[in-house]
């Protein structure tokens, strides 16, 4: 029974002593005057039950006509496995958001659920049988002061992150943004972003755990802030002492060795191309396979670092087929086909890490990873550019979609760990397993609906 419907029950009954009784058909809550009569052709006590009317947050409204209603079906296999997994991080978020943990809770799952805009959020988690378990409030403006509230404590979010972050040892770091044309936004800036689009956006830095194959923080930042800084802020906000972090060309700078090297951090740095540091003629002694794509590779100690050098074979062929093409089309020149070549397929990795080339190669493609996150979040924000008006809002609304970020890589992770990449995605799982219902009937029983077989099967096998 929630809080809230106890403490009126009480109330009423301190004031009245009488006998209660509360009786539910799955959404709402009935109070009965409760007794016991003498039967005389049953022989025994039988409970007699007066109803007295609906309980409501506001109090008892006495006399209100009850529903008629046989049952209510909720959807239950669905969000069953998306509160199990959401259970682990629950401790944490209330010890950071004592009065907000449930609205973040329920918005993260319905986000995992479904692409939901804000308006639409609280009657989609009325179809799901946690309305029930989690007293939640979502009306469009309660949730939009929620996020507003959420956003602007950074300490209670850096404090969740922390917990997240404590434990993983490999990182991948990258920096993202989403355009915006609000006025109000002062996190909306114009810089630097890969369409090239002059326009203002509100850019976001994550970090993704390959140690456990979720993202672990997440931080709203100024439209104008680049890669690299971007960077340098995170690494003094979070506690990232032998963690090693994994960057993408885009970080490439003879600076970020010795600004991850005095945290205590280890790093794996693709370069650019161009770098003075890479000699193309280093002969590649190691080979292994990735894919079905045969690697070539060597390393050399470079000060306190190594120099890994890679090539994809397929790559090769492929960029120098590409190159021709260009010749042929006036676009590239006969003589620079000579000293381009060396080049291609070859990708030059910077890191501290002394390790065998495919461990470094594999981090290295890791990254693959986090533009899956960066996809998902920015589909979502599509929906609900309208209630991001202020930056609070904003920075709560990230950390709403990092939470079910974190929950969708989670079952992501459970599906992995179980051979089921590529035969089902997590949207699929979730569908099949909304097709088990929760159902309340209207003497408080309840009971689970039919289980299809492919329910059964893929039960047995998360198992």
């Amino acid at each position: 029974m929630k809080e809230w419907i106890k403490r009126i029950v009480d109330e009423r009954k301190r004031k009245t002593g009488e006998p209660l009784e509360v009786k539910t058909d799955g959404r709402n809550c009935y109070l009965y005057r409760s007794t016991t009569v003498w039967s005389k052709e049953e022989k025994k006590r039988k409970k007699v039950s007066k109803y007295i009317g609906k309980i409501t947050e506001d109090g008892i409204v006495e006399g209100c006509q009850r529903k008629r209603s046989v049952r209510s079906i909720f959807e239950y296999g669905n969000a069953r496995l998306l509160m199990k997994v959401a259970e682990e991080i629950v401790p944490h978020l209330r010890n950071a958001f004592p009065e907000d943990y449930n609205e973040i809770i329920a918005m993260a799952i319905i986000r995992v659920l479904q692409s939901t805009p804000i308006r639409l959020i609280k009657s989609r988690w009325e179809k799901i049988y946690l309305l029930n378990e989690i007293d939640a409030s979502l009306s469009p403006n309660i949730v939009s002061e929620k996020l507003r509230f959420i956003g602007a404590n950074w300490s209670a979010q850096k404090e969740f992150f922390e917990h997240l972050v404590s434990d993983s040892k490999y990182l991948v770091f990258d920096l993202s943004s989403i355009f915006s044309h609000s006025e109000n936004l002062k996190l909306a800036e114009k810089g630097y972003n890969p369409q090239h689009r002059y326009l203002k956006q509100v850019n976001f830095a994550l970090f993704f755990s390959l140690t456990h194959n979720t993202p672990v923080m997440m931080k709203s930042m100024p439209g104008s802030i680049r890669d690299i800084k971007a960077l340098r802020y995170a690494v003094k906000e979070m506690p990232l002492k032998s963690t090693v972090v994994v960057l993408d060309t885009g970080f490439a700078s003879y600076s970020i060795p010795d600004l991850l090297q005095e945290k205590e951090m280890g790093f794996v740095l693709p370069l650019r191309r161009n770098f003075r540091l890479i000699d193309y003629d280093t002969k590649l002694r190691g080979c292994f396979i990735y894919r079905g794509r045969g690697i070539n590779w060597n390393k050399k100690k470079v000060g306190e670092n190594y120099l890994y050098l890679f090539e994809d074979v397929k790559l090769r062929a492929e960029e120098e087929t590409t190159f021709i093409e260009m010749i042929n089309e006036g676009k590239r020149k006969r003589d620079e086909l000579d000293g381009e070549r060396k080049k291609f397929g070859k990708i030059a990795i910077l890191s501290s890490l002394d390790e065998g080339g495919e461990q470094i190669y594999l981090l290295f493609k890791s990254r693959e990873e986090i533009e899956c996150v960066f996809d998902v979040m920015k589909n979502e924000m599509e929906n609900d550019k309208c209630y991001l008006s202020d930056d609070d809002a904003v920075r709560g609304y990230f950390f709403i979609s990092f939470v079910s970020l974190y929950i969708y890589f989670r079952i992501l992770d459970l599906l992995r760990q179980n051979d089921l990449i590529g035969k089902t995605s997590v949207n699929e799982l979730l569908f099949e397993l909304s097709k088990v219902y929760l159902i309340y009937y209207s003497d408080n029983q309840k009971r689970l609906s039919e289980i299809p077989r492919k329910v059964e099967m893929l039960d047995k096998t998360l198992k």
